[in-house]
């Protein structure tokens, strides 16, 4: 559907070809330039809105139901469901907009842009994080409406929640991002769509659909979407160290990430799974002298919190980009320039990162470049390209 915007510009432009033809019926020139200058102002003009999907689309599940916890496994069905659920846009108020759209399998589940946009096509106020392996905390026996979740861990940027459940409706209620102010209205919205009845039949044993069955579905999905095929956990995960599936330089990188630089300290990504899901893992890490977003602070209102955000878990970090909680960093370049020399006195600077001087002064780790090219091979080992690519994660939806 486009935009009455977008025909304002169409009409505009219109109007200019009308002007130039004319000057190439006098002059019989019309450069290339001119021509290429029309065609990418037209595709620019609405390039990066969300708007209603069209109707010409079709569900494309395999025959055989996909294994997202091992074989026979009744959350299959249900997991399933929850694929579908996730990226049918459907679940936005005018069904522009699905969890996949600011989640991208390509992107390591992130966004690949500063903000996402939502139904509205406004801006969200902070970078999309990652929503792969936040389920190392999750309650084993899955009966539905159980926290998946163990108290005190934590989810988003500022850790306001910790069921996964919760974190699902959330984006879908917010005025943002999706617009469903009331949950209540997604059971009669999906009963229309012919290819819920029997999904919903196969997953709970029952077509009857409610939001929580809904919210359900996709937090076993999301909770099925795990690293575990880069090259860095390969050479870990068989019972020892195969250093062969890892390069020198990126052995060097990894030694870099754990001691010299203490990167792991807060990422733990050697010898844990990363800090997602921890309640210990929020810092201020020196982004801003002052900053304008409150973070945890704003949710605890404890002073000592003010500009605290969750570490992320770094598997396919290289895919991730832009980086930070408001996407400042384009690349992991722009990330090193900054722990290099970039860390700002903030007042509650994590004690990681301030100098020897007791004074609350950052630390400079001027990191010199063969440190760099080390460092960022080391954090290319972590990308799981069987996980970014597996079908059973990827859009069902055709659209023609």
């Amino acid at each position: 559907m486009l935009t009455l915007q977008f025909f304002i510009i169409i009409f505009g432009l219109g109007i200019i070809f009308i002007k130039l033809k004319i000057r190439v019926m006098k002059t019989k020139l019309l450069t290339p330039g001119i021509l290429l200058s029309i065609s990418i102002a037209l595709i620019s003009c609405n390039k990066s809105g969300n708007t209603p999907k069209n109707s010409n689309v079709s569900l494309s599940l395999p025959a055989t139901v996909a294994q997202y916890y091992g074989p026979d496994d009744r959350r299959n069905n249900i997991a399933t469901l929850g694929r579908v659920l996730f990226y049918d846009p459907a679940l936005s108020v005018n069904s522009a907009i699905s969890c996949g759209s600011c989640h991208k399998q390509a992107a390591g589940f992130a966004d690949n842009v500063q903000f996402s946009l939502g139904f509205k096509n406004v801006l969200t106020r902070r970078n999309s994080l990652s929503i792969q392996d936040i389920n190392s905390q999750m309650i084993p026996d899955f009966t539905y409406g159980d926290t998946l979740f163990r108290p005190g861990s934590s989810l988003f940027w500022d850790g306001r929640e910790n069921n996964l459940g919760n974190l699902i409706m959330r984006p879908v209620t917010n005025h943002v991002e999706m617009g469903i102010a009331d949950p209540s209205v997604l059971p009669s919205k999906l009963a229309s769509i012919p290819y819920y009845a029997n999904l919903f039949n196969n997953a709970f044993g029952s077509s009857q659909i409610t939001p929580n069955k809904i919210s359900g579905a996709i937090a076993l999905f999301i909770n099925s979407i795990q690293t575990g095929n880069s090259r860095f956990e390969l050479a870990f995960n068989q019972g020892g160290i195969n250093t062969s599936l890892l390069t020198p330089v990126e052995m060097q990188g990894m030694q870099l990430f754990e001691n010299k630089y203490n990167c792991n300290s807060c990422h733990q990504t050697i010898g844990g799974n990363g800090t997602y899901n921890t309640s210990f893992s929020f810092m201020n890490n020196g982004l801003d002298v002052n900053p304008t977003d409150p973070g945890l602070g704003a949710l605890t209102g404890n002073a000592a919190d003010m500009g605290k955000f969750k570490a992320p878990e770094l598997h396919n970090i290289a895919l991730t980009a832009p980086y930070m909680h408001d996407g400042r960093f384009k690349t992991l370049d722009d990330v090193l320039n900054f722990y290099s020399n970039g860390i700002q006195k903030s007042q509650n600077l994590d004690g990681r990162l301030q100098d020897s001087s007791g004074n609350g002064n950052p630390i400079r780790f001027n990191i010199p470049n063969q440190d760099r090219v080390a460092l960022k091979a080391f954090l290319n080992s972590l990308t799981d390209y069987t996980m970014v690519t597996d079908p059973k994660f990827s859009n069902p939806f055709i659209y023609q």
